[in-house]
């Protein structure tokens, strides 16, 4: 056997043949000290364990004190499963046999209390070993269809006990620590996955489902989540060979990469693209770092090292260099030592692979290497995402701080200033704060609160309002539920007050409900469509019916912050009021009886400057007309607050997906187009947002300030957001559909990047791309998912592929190559599905696209960014640049008037729609239709 053949042997769970008849307990060699080379630092006191044969696939016992591992000795003619006592100290113990010496046996693994472990055997087909796999179909491993898994005492004795029953391929079997259940990998349902049962092979339950091989695969130390090698065959040719291989019982195994995943196979990303074979995936102690074997080291692919990398696949780090073969990394349970197999200290004529133990040096510094874009990106999205960022709230330090570590890298990566005044910063105004203004006053009962007994809200209109409280319970109306909150009571002319939050019931148990209808807008919104002057709610939770003893309510919740919020108000004054404040009132009040009140807003609102971060990359010679525009929005939601969903937590909310991943991949985009400045054919505009969580405000001011004319000058815009998430379902582009030619640009850059890719959608959506494509410039959004992290403070760049995002920068950085002038974009309105997200849903849709910055001059109304074609706005002759006033009976104030409305609507209904063109209302008949988009 070639050396550099056997990793490969022993890969796929060392389905190799094997002799029969037991080992003898000969005696063994003393330990053998085998200095580590001077590069390998991770290593110390490194020693040989075993002295001759095929040894491999050493691994611990959960007390840290055996090693099952198995062997092909002199005479055999297959492996066998043998143990060894285990004693760093010690001099090297002698191999215990565990198999009988029938068939062939792979993968042995202690289960907890390490009395008994499992191992892959093919006796019950036969006690002679199976053939070899036939190597003239090139290199290939068999499958031995006889494989199945097996429980046995440790010590050898006694009958074992057959896990697994179904026909074909079993194996590759390796224990959870904490309950002994079973990860193998299994041909059961027609393809090479991953299965998990429980330690008595029951409850088998299958955790992949991507064509392709799975296997290897280990827990992490609390079963949390798993890592395992795979090859993803592409569709066509690549996939009818692998299919058409285990038909036959064989795979070919020279394209393996890692993946990790929740432990039941949930949100299963890919952690290398070495494009190598990279198998053995073994989890570092710390559960953020994973060790393995490739030989992506070398270009013939002979030679296999040790490897590490974070679980994030950044710090790609090699930790073994000796000629030959080392692999099968496993770490003791208490970390301290590393046992791996070997071909160093081979004597020379012969082909031995031994096992070695090292002490593990974790703080040790190893030879320093060339950052790569993983590295980079990561350590972009760490400061980015960092809690001194303050979640990069508009307004904030953390926003400023961040604002400047992009200009820098800008000017580092040699990139001229696109800004205002030759600067990088093109500044625009927003509203950063809001507080009550002069005048502003509560007086319930002829009693004046004091200011900390209520807050007023940043939508809350500015006006001065008296009248009667009518109580209205929650608020709430919605058919579908059976709730109707107003149903028995007018509030027309009067003042309403309505609970916080949601009943506590099972109607409202899902979140979904509770932040829809808890909303304090939509509260608002459902009060004045009923004729309330003005609103105030209580956290006064309902008693339970029927009653329940001893029954005490929740603490209150504290009043909500006061912000600024989109434009348009709620039409009335808003106020929150502490449950003190109306406690003396409430017995009268729920009698029925007479209160009056007043209600008198004022609010004074800060404006300070946000800007986006712009520069120009200049393309070299040949260049076309028509620039590029590469963009992601580098703001967060600060704190949190009303869009966050967790509104409770004040405290940063880091957004290293949403969207300092797409800040990282711009910056890493902008180095690798500065590097090939001679292929690029157009200028390319790189162009950091701000505004964008509080209405895409960057970005509209980007294309209103180059105005129609400005915008013919842009060939395309490509935004990324949220690309922090690659998982194993790939890439999702979207607006792929705003120009005919995408389709193929999109297919070759990520078939080069290897990564699976799903394109659709036209150009709208909620975030930066929206604005240029109702501008008439094609678009694509680069987007990897929702999670459920989106808009809390868990979405941390702990969570993140970054050397995923690195894909993406690939991609884009092809596509953006890709625009040379060979292929002409041809800018398409197309009616489409809304792109994926966390959006809501609505009853109907109207097919608008809203200006989140609002109609100038601070005009109430919904300005149209743009229709969707096929419409139900675009049918009623609606325009660009119409502001929405008024549709059927409800006033549209701003964006959120338009949600509620489309949400209490229902598709087919007509209604008259007022939309002010030129200065002048102008009427218009609409039918809406059915809900498939957010507007």
């Amino acid at each position: 056997m070639k050396r550099h053949l056997l990793p490969f042997l022993a890969l796929v769970g060392c389905a190799t043949p094997s002799g029969t008849g037991p080992a003898p307990e000969e005696a063994r060699p003393p330990a053998s000290t085998a200095p580590a080379l001077p590069q390998e630092v991770r290593l110390a006191d490194l020693r040989q364990l075993t002295f001759g044969g095929e040894n491999a696939e050493a691994y611990w016992s959960f007390d840290g004190k055996q090693l099952s591992l198995q062997a092909r000795l002199e005479g055999m003619g297959c492996d066998r499963i043998f143990r060894m006592a285990m004693d760093p100290g010690s001099a090297a113990p002698a191999l215990t046999p565990v198999s009988s010496g029938r068939g062939a046996t792979t993968c042995a693994h202690f289960l907890p209390g390490d009395q008994e472990l499992i191992y892959a055997s093919t006796h019950l087909g036969g006690e002679a070993c199976p053939p070899r796999p036939d190597h003239s179909m090139g290199y290939v491993w068999a499958l031995y269809d006889t494989y199945d898994i097996f429980l046995s005492r440790a010590d050898g004795s006694g009958e074992v006990t057959r896990l697994t029953e179904t026909p074909g391929y079993d194996a590759e079997g390796t224990v959870c620590a904490k309950d002994g259940s079973i990860l193998f990998t299994s041909v059961r349902d027609g393809d090479l996955e991953l299965y998990r049962m429980d330690r008595d092979g029951k409850n088998v339950r299958r955790l992949t489902h991507t064509p392709g091989y799975d296997g290897g695969a280990f827990f992490n130390a609390d079963c949390s989540k798993i890592v395992w090698r795979a090859s993803r065959p592409r569709p066509g040719k690549e996939l009818e060979d692998y299919q058409a291989l285990l038909a036959r019982g064989l795979v070919r195994p020279t394209k393996l990469e890692l993946y990790v995943a929740n432990a039941d196979g949930s949100e299963a990303r890919q952690v290398t693209w070495l494009n190598a074979a990279a198998f053995a995936p073994f989890f570092h102690p710390n559960g953020r770092r994973i060790l393995f074997s490739s030989n992506h080291g070398d270009p013939k692919g002979r030679e296999f090292d040790i490897w590490a990398v974070d679980l994030d696949g950044a710090n790609l780090e090699r930790i073994t260099h000796a000629p030959g073969f080392d692999g099968f990394p496993m770490f003791s349970p208490d970390g301290k030592w590393l046992v791996f197999s070997s071909n160093r200290a081979t004597a020379p004529g012969r082909n031995d692979t031994n096992v070695f133990l090292a002490r593990w040096v974790d703080d040790a510094t190893p030879a320093s290497v060339a950052e790569t874009a993983t590295e980079r990106i990561k350590r972009d999205v760490a400061f980015l995402a960092a809690p001194e960022r303050e979640g990069r709230g508009i307004g904030t330090a953390g926003l400023e701080a961040a604002g400047r570590h992009i200009e820098a890298r800008f000017q580092e990566l040699g990139l001229k200033p696109a800004g205002d005044a030759g600067s990088f910063r093109q500044v625009f105004p927003v509203t950063t704060a809001v507080k009550p203004g002069a005048g502003t006053e509560v007086k319930l009962g002829g009693t004046v609160l004091p200011g900390d007994a209520y807050t007023v809200l940043g939508f809350s209109a500015q006006a001065v309002a008296q009248g009667p409280l009518v109580l209205a319970g929650y608020g709430i109306v919605e058919p579908s539920l059976k709730v109707d909150d107003y149903a028995k009571r007018s509030v027309k002319g009067k003042i309403a007050v309505v609970r916080r939050f949601v009943p506590d019931t099972a109607a409202f148990s899902d979140t979904d409900k509770q932040r829809r209808f808890g909303d304090l807008r939509y509260k608002a919104w459902a009060a004045a469509q009923r004729g309330a002057k003005a609103l105030l709610v209580v956290d006064w939770p309902e008693a339970p019916t029927p009653p329940v003893k001893d029954w005490t309510p929740p603490p209150e919740a504290s009043l909500p912050g006061l912000s600024p919020e989109g434009p348009g108000d709620a039409g009335i004054p808003v106020v929150v009021v502490k449950r003190a404040a109306l406690e003396p009132l409430m017995a009268a009040l729920e009698k029925g009886q007479r209160v009056d009140a007043r209600v008198d807003v004022r609010l004074d609102f800060e404006k300070r400057d946000a800007f986006n971060v712009a520069a120009l990359l200049e393309a070299g010679e040949g260049k076309l007309p028509g620039a590029i525009v590469i963009g992601a929005h580098y703001d967060h939601l600060g704190l949190g607050g009303r869009y966050s969903l967790t509104p409770d937590r004040s405290e940063p909310h880091g957004g290293a997906d949403d969207n300092a991943s797409g800040v990282a991949g711009l910056l890493e985009i902008a180095r690798t187009l500065a590097g090939q400045r001679e292929r690029l054919k157009r200028d390319v505009l790189f162009v950091a947002f701000s505004g964008e969580e509080t209405g895409v405000l960057g970005s509209t001011y980007f294309t209103r300030q180059r105005g129609d004319a400005g915008m013919k000058g842009i060939a395309a815009m490509l935004n990324l957001d949220m690309v922090g998430r690659l998982r194993a379902g790939g890439l999702t582009v979207l607006g792929a559909e705003s120009a005919a030619e995408w389709g193929p640009l999109i297919t070759a850059a990520c078939e080069k990047a290897r990564v699976p890719c799903t394109s659709s959608g036209d150009g709208y959506g909620p975030s930066d791309h929206s604005p240029f494509y109702a501008a008439g410039v094609p678009v694509l959004h680069f987007f990897t998912g929702t999670h459920s992290d989106y808009h809390k403070p868990s979405d941390t760049v702990e969570t993140l592929n970054v050397a995923g995002t690195a894909r993406v920068a690939d991609i884009v950085s092809a596509v953006a190559l890709a625009l040379d002038g060979q292929t002409a974009l041809t800018y398409r309105k197309v009616p489409s599905p809304a792109p994926r997200g966390d959006l809501r849903s609505f009853n109907a849709s109207l097919g608008t696209v809203p200006d989140y910055a609002g109609p100038p001059d601070g005009r109430k109304g919904m300005l149209l960014a743009g229709v969707r074609a096929g419409g139900a706005a675009e049918h009623a002759g609606m325009k660009r640049g119409d502001v929405l006033v008024r549709l059927g009976k409800h006033v549209i104030g701003g964006v959120e008037d338009l949600m509620f409305v489309l949400n209490a609507s229902k598709p087919g209904e007509t209604v008259t729609a007022v939309v002010v063109r030129d200065g002048k209302e102008v009427p218009l008949e609409v039918t809406f239709q059915e809900s498939r988009r957010p507007r």
